[in-house]
């Protein structure tokens, strides 16, 4: 079973930067790809991005393209989220998830889930 803790989450203005962490356990995470998901209030989970086992291959969300950037560290199994030029429209609850299955790519089903953190972008 592995555990997903999301970190970095807040309040900021728009304009502004976050950098959110995603510190997996319990699995070899080094060899599963991760991504990003966001949910707005009354709104469906969208992908934000995801990046494939070895960090080489990244997807990116139309919306969030040259501004956020997914990367990890294997070394200290943890995936992060940068997030540049925020808008009010990125204010969602954001939570990472890691592949059903190893060795995959950036196309991907998630099989675990964190909790969130929630994103505040203001006006």
């Amino acid at each position: 079973q592995v555990q997903l803790v999301e970190s970095g989450g807040g309040l900021v203005q728009a304009g502004g930067s976050l950098r959110l962490s995603c510190a997996a356990s319990g699995r070899t995470f080094s060899t599963y790809s991760m991504a990003w998901f966001r949910q707005a209030p009354g709104k469906e989970r969208e992908l934000v991005a995801a990046i494939n086992w070895r960090g080489v291959h990244t997807l990116y969300a139309d919306s969030v393209k040259g501004r956020f950037t997914i990367s990890r560290d294997n070394a200290k199994n943890t995936v992060y989220l940068q997030m540049n030029s925020l808008k009010p429209e990125d204010t969602a609850v954001y939570s990472c998830a890691l592949d059903s299955r190893p060795f995959g790519d950036t196309i991907m089903t998630p099989a675990s889930w964190g909790q969130g953190t929630q994103v505040t972008v203001s006006s």
